[in-house]
């Protein structure tokens, strides 16, 4: 059973952990829907809601089902996700288009961190964020990630954005946008599949709990946006950089003598490094959203107390 919170679906255990106080962490649709092959994407999806639960905190993925954006997808929902053809991917401007026709949609970071505010959870973890891309000042290609996080008041953890992306510019952007960026253990900024992405942040914290002392100070101050944690994967699980930045050079030549362009640069790069990498940078996504999911975790916790 659920509840409508105006067009937003929210499950009833969602709404009250939420209305009690209790743990609860936002997980995004895409993963599973757009971003992990069958029948590993079900898998991951399933396995993020059971470790969630084993810490003692309830899980809220967040997808389009039917048409209804939903916080809370049930295990049958999340199945039929994980297995549809054609599945919309969701940002948040779709967010009515999709209400309106009745289809399925995973839901992007920036979708996910609105639905995720809407039914009043502070927490979301993801895999990686969007961003800045190469030759932005020309094409004016940002994700919509950046501008919807900056009044959104969630805690988003991720290991940074994808190296396929302008590192620099889009900690730029974080600025401009007033986004704060913190790093799990570190002020190196992580690349997603590298731990270091080669450039360096402001500000560092090493617990959950400094973490949610940081989020009750925005709170308390007012502000409207979200606060990003950078969690980095782990050195023995990362790619070698030397091996990445070798395979993303063969892959931007291989996109420019194919004209490939647009929208479609992202999903050729992303699918060219995990077949020069024989699917190991596969596992290095499903390790870096594990991490994440078990931090958004703790830190939930840390946020009940």
């Amino acid at each position: 059973m659920s509840t409508s919170v105006a067009a937003v679906q929210v499950s009833d255990e969602v709404r009250e952990a939420v209305r009690e106080g209790r743990p609860v962490v936002a997980l995004e649709s895409t993963i599973f829907t757009h971003g992990l092959p069958r029948p590993r994407n079900l898998d991951v999806a399933l396995e993020a809601e059971e470790m969630l639960r084993a810490q003692g905190v309830v899980p809220a993925t967040i997808g389009v089902f039917e048409g209804r954006p939903t916080v809370g997808l049930s295990t049958q929902e999340i199945t039929e996700l994980s297995g549809a053809d054609g599945i919309v991917k969701v940002s948040l401007r779709d967010l009515p288009v999709v209400t309106t026709l009745g289809v399925h949609g995973g839901t992007t970071v920036a979708a996910t961190a609105f639905l995720a505010h809407r039914a009043g959870i502070k927490v979301f973890s993801t895999g990686g964020l969007g961003g800045v891309h190469h030759g932005a000042s020309e094409t004016f290609d940002e994700s919509a990630d950046m501008t919807t996080l900056a009044h959104t008041p969630v805690l988003v953890i991720s290991a940074g954005v994808k190296s396929i992306l302008d590192v620099a510019a889009t900690l730029e952007r974080f600025e401009t946008l007033n986004i704060p960026v913190l790093g799990y253990g570190t002020t190196r900024y992580p690349g997603f599949y590298v731990t270091d992405s080669g450039h360096e942040i402001g500000y560092s914290v090493s617990t959950a709990e400094e973490t949610a002392r940081i989020l009750a100070a925005r709170d308390a101050l007012g502000l409207p946006q979200a606060v990003l944690l950078a969690n980095p994967v782990p050195h023995d699980k990362q790619l070698p950089p030397e091996e990445l930045d070798a395979i993303l050079a063969r892959a931007w030549d291989q996109a420019e003598k194919a004209g490939i362009t647009g929208n479609d640069t992202t999903p050729f790069l992303l699918d060219h490094i995990r077949r020069d990498t024989q699917g190991r940078s596969l596992q290095v996504n499903i390790d870096v959203y594990r991490g994440n999911v078990a931090l958004g975790g703790r830190i939930a916790t840390a946020l009940t107390r």
